[in-house]
């Protein structure tokens, strides 16, 4: 599988409408794959390394700036504003969000945000299930979609034939979307699960049922994910796809 060195065709129109005075959003613009909590939940156990290893892969494959610490938000923190991208994953149900979460919630997409959903025990379900309940809360209006190898989550870096985590699952993704850009993506595959490492960066969790090269083609989609967000417009600003450009445009 080679690398592509063009955008999709739905990431090259954002960045044809860039503007010279784009601003950053977060530490100089890094891709910041945040960790989003809701109700009392923690940040622990074998995936909490995983975020910082998206980091480091997106960074060395693509030369896009990246966080090497990736951050933890609150859903009702006004934190949570600050940055285009959050990861909600977990294994369990969770409790209905408050107020103040949908709220917040609310304003996140308004401007442009991305959530992934990423079920750590797709074969179980709970998690999505409860994520896609609490989500309608949010965006009632909107229903998720699948889609697949077509679809530019499938081709921003690498050209990819299907989704796949630790836990292969459906070939496609859901997504919903809005104003033409996807917002949400529902992952039935366990990626932070693919990217858990220990302290010393060795992976952690056995990846079913391709191994090795299973767990690389998950890295890949994780990169595209992290592509698609750099270059997508948040607070009414494009964001770093003239630099994205020429340094992959050098490869």
């Amino acid at each position: 599988m080679r690398r592509r060195h063009l955008l999709g065709a739905g990431l090259g129109l954002m960045a044809a409408t860039a503007t010279t005075r784009a601003r950053a959003f977060g530490e100089e613009g890094a891709f910041n794959p945040r960790v989003l909590l809701t109700g009392d939940a923690k940040w622990e156990g074998a995936r909490l390394r995983a975020p910082a290893r998206w980091s480091d892969e997106l960074a060395r494959r693509t030369s896009a700036p990246s966080r090497v610490q990736p951050t933890v938000v609150e859903a009702d923190d006004k934190e949570l504003l600050a940055e285009p991208f959050v990861i909600w994953g977990g294994a369990t149900d969770v409790p209905a969000l408050t107020s103040k979460e949908v709220a917040m919630l609310k304003r996140f997409f308004s401007l442009g945000g991305i959530v992934l959903v990423d079920d750590f025990d797709p074969d179980k379900g709970a998690f999505g299930k409860a994520a896609r309940r609490e989500i309608s809360r949010v965006l009632p209006e909107n229903g998720p979609l699948a889609v697949g190898a077509d679809h530019v989550l499938f081709r921003s870096f690498y050209l990819l034939k299907r989704a796949v985590g630790r836990i292969q699952g459906p070939a496609k993704l859901e997504v919903v979307v809005r104003a033409g850009a996807v917002q949400v993506v529902y992952s039935s595959h366990d990626l932070l699960g693919a990217l858990a490492t220990d302290s010393s960066g060795a992976s952690t969790l056995e990846v079913i049922p391709g191994g090795e090269s299973q767990r690389e083609l998950a890295i890949r989609l994780c990169v595209n994910l992290g592509m698609y967000v750099l270059c997508s417009n948040y607070k009414d600003d494009q964001v770093h796809a003239e630099h994205i450009m020429r340094r992959r445009g050098g490869k």
